[in-house]
């Protein structure tokens, strides 16, 4: 078998470079071991007509012009701005943590205070890490920082990273900050939408094009003498690419339970946060997403977060520690010896990708590729 271009992996990564190539005339063959197309963006209906999302929720969001305008070749949008929850105290609060939550948790008049405080410190609409926060000498800001690491951020992250935040890289935090803000939505990118048929029904037109085969239910390794090509273009996990040979990079993992529910509505937002109940994270009932509200029945997953075990379960969430980045430059500097093999997306460059982030970093590649 022959082929210009060699994709593994029929995620967003692989089916964005996939269709650029093939658009410049490119042959190119896509494989996959799953069983399916689309990655971790999976979605299809389950038996009782919810288009669920099999591997957690994915939520659209970007600033980019550039990957919006990209990816609406493939699929039409449906407006939505997703809004979490989190139980704090016994109450339900929005997340990010803002002012509406302070209101929610505090009397009246130390509300004020701080919303005073914050604003005059930070300005209105600022994102405030929470690790930033904490730093503040004002005593009442010092106070709505403990309260808030306390009882947003630490049960959450121990449960979904296995360790505290401070052990983590200061971008991981960040992507969930105080907001100095009433709005209450999770994002506040220009773009948010979700699919109007699904991630898997975009990924397929992103891979209909005549030039690109694909083969799912196919290991690339066991390809390797039967496929000549010119570029190989990896998208899981770099350190399996190499057989681990410098130790395995450490990943997060998780399990997922699905539950249809005999009722129209289980929650009041798409998503409800559990930082310190429950061995779950979090709930999201999908109907939220899709819009489907006019089933009159609905379904929900509970996340478990989980220790990654290569072989055994999938590597979701690279973990962004100062000696795990030193561990992926071990392979990287070894990926640099290779010639016609690159490496991208989530688990290819082992970066903490939003599935914005992981198109642009293929619309990149493929002009650096076919162009540069």
């Amino acid at each position: 078998m022959k082929t210009q271009i060699l994709i593994v992996g029929a995620g967003l990564t692989g089916a964005t470079l996939a269709e650029r190539f093939a658009s410049v005339g490119k042959r190119v063959l896509v494989v996959d071991r799953r069983d399916h197309i689309a990655g971790n963006a999976y979605d299809e209906h389950d038996a009782h007509g919810v288009l669920v999302h099999r591997y957690g929720p994915h939520i659209f969001h970007t600033n980019s012009k550039k990957v919006w305008e990209y990816l609406s070749r493939f699929t039409a949008w449906r407006p939505y701005y997703h809004r979490v929850l989190g139980v704090v105290d016994g109450k339900e609060v929005p997340i990010p943590f803002n002012l509406q939550s302070l209101r929610l948790l505090f009397p009246p008049r130390l509300a004020d205070l701080l919303e005073e405080k914050l604003v005059r410190r930070f300005g209105l609409g600022a994102r405030v890490p929470i690790l930033r926060l904490k730093e503040e000498g004002d005593e009442d800001l010092k106070l709505l920082s403990e309260y808030v690491y306390e009882k947003v951020f630490l049960g959450y992250t121990l449960k979904q990273w296995g360790m505290r935040p401070e052990d983590l890289s200061p971008s991981v935090t960040a992507r969930v900050p105080l907001l100095v803000s009433y709005d209450d939505r999770y994002f506040q990118d220009t773009y948010q939408a979700m699919p109007e048929e699904g991630y898997t029904a975009m990924v397929r037109r992103m891979l209909s094009h005549p030039n690109i085969r694909v083969l799912l239910r196919a290991d690339w390794r066991d390809l390797e003498g039967e496929v000549r090509y010119e570029k190989l273009i990896f998208t899981g996990p770099i350190d399996e690419f190499f057989g681990y040979k410098h130790g395995p990079l450490p990943y997060r993992s998780l399990s997922f339970r699905f539950q249809t529910l005999p009722t129209p509505w289980h929650q009041r937002v798409g998503t409800v946060n559990y930082p310190n109940e429950h061995p779950y994270t979090r709930v999201t009932e999908f109907k939220h997403l899709t819009g489907q509200g006019y089933l009159p029945h609905t379904t929900v997953v509970y996340e478990y977060p989980e220790a990654y075990v290569p072989g055994q379960n999938e590597p979701y969430y690279p973990i962004p520690r100062e000696e795990n980045e030193a561990l992926y430059q071990r392979y990287l500097d070894e990926a640099k010896e290779l010639e016609g093999v690159y490496f991208a997306g989530r688990l290819g460059d082992y970066r903490y990708y939003n599935m914005d982030q992981a198109v642009a970093r293929a619309l990149k590649l493929f002009e650096e590729l076919a162009y540069g």
